[in-house]
């Protein structure tokens, strides 16, 4: 598993309804100790090469396991034959997308015909694709060569705890606990995109922090959520008490929560924030160059529901003018999580539980 709020959803629901079912988690190595330490009753595994028992366990479980839930794409599944009865299903990590992935990706023009061989092979490995719409359904099919009997509408698990009123109340109370320092002040969550580039571009946030601070601080903080990848490479001590780095924390709904502004680019953070009816900006200072290299699914300023930002000063001005756009998030919200509705974990374990009992 690459990510962590799909899969502890079904997890936990499936624990509750079946507890005898044996589950195997590998995980990776960003989510090997979110698991690791939540989960006792079942087997987790760190499925890396780097860990050749674990690896060597994982590749036994593969071979042998009568559902396997994948939220990825992952190269090695080209390599794998399963038995005819074991059933794969696709859950992916996003609710909607933005920018291509699959056949649609840009970058697949130029890959030699070997790679192309490897992702027609792990695309056909997936039995079933979760979806939350018609919208993503469609790109699934021409993402992944699916057809749409592949394709079960039956909401994303990760989006369940959005009607869960008491769990977000509890969950608010205890992040302002634990941070009290962030309780009287508005809060914008800025949770840029990952840029291949950015590697070598690491001690850049493409935001002008002085700026933000001297034009918002008496109002709001900001908190940041960066690509594990630059995290640690960003010093923000200059802005201590105005600048929150929260790139490490692992359940991101936790933070739309108690986030008053999202500010994002091509991210599919967006169609979670829906569910919550909040303003958003969207900042894609990249734009050109993102779309000729990466793509989009339709033209980026059709799609996103709020304001399009090019600037810190855009963004400042923006949010000092309340000019949200808000009534385009009710469309956008229902467009993208139509069977998005509450139980989405409780219908996939149901379907789960059919397979194996069959």
């Amino acid at each position: 598993m690459s990510f962590v709020e799909n899969t502890t959803h079904l997890y936990e629901e499936l624990k509750k309804n079946y507890p005898n079912i044996q589950c195997i988690l590998l995980t990776d190595d960003k989510t090997h100790p979110f698991f690791k330490e939540r989960i006792t009753r079942d087997t987790v595994l760190h499925f890396s090469p780097k860990h050749p028992l674990s690896f060597l366990k994982g590749i036994y479980f593969l071979a042998t396991s009568q559902v396997i839930i994948l939220d990825n794409y992952y190269g090695f599944l080209s390599s794998i034959t399963f038995k005819k009865s074991v059933k794969k299903l696709q859950i992916w990590h996003a609710n909607g997308a933005i920018k291509t992935f699959g056949w649609k990706d840009l970058s697949v023009k130029d890959r030699s015909n070997k790679a192309k061989e490897r992702f027609a092979a792990v695309y056909k490995q997936f039995d079933y694709i979760l979806s939350g719409s018609e919208k993503m359904s469609a790109i699934f099919c021409e993402a992944f060569s699916a057809s749409s009997c592949q394709i079960l509408q039956m909401g994303i698990p990760r989006t369940d705890i959005f009607f869960d009123k008491e769990h977000i109340e509890k969950v608010t109370s205890f992040f302002y606990k634990k941070y009290t320092n962030l309780k009287n002040k508005k809060i914008i969550l800025y949770a840029p995109t990952f840029r291949e580039n950015e590697a070598e571009l690491s001690n850049q946030i493409h935001l002008d922090l002085s700026y933000l601070k001297n034009a918002l601080a008496s109002e709001y903080i900001i908190l940041v959520r960066l690509h594990p990848s630059i995290n640690n490479q960003i010093d923000f001590s200059d802005y201590n008490g105005f600048v929150y780095n929260f790139s490490d924390y692992p359940i991101l709904n936790d933070l739309l929560f108690i986030t008053d502004i999202l500010i994002t680019d091509y991210s599919s953070i967006p169609f979670e924030f829906s569910f919550l009816q909040k303003p958003m900006i969207f900042y894609p200072y990249d734009l050109e160059e993102y779309r000729k290299t990466r793509g989009f699914w339709v033209p980026y300023h059709e799609l996103v529901p709020g304001p399009i930002a090019f600037s810190t000063e855009d963004i400042v001005e923006i949010i000092h003018h309340s000019s949200f756009q808000l009534e385009k998030i009710a469309d956008f919200h229902q467009e993208w999580n139509t069977y998005s509705v509450g139980s989405s974990s409780k219908n996939v374990v149901q379907t789960i539980n059919n397979w194996l009992t069959k």
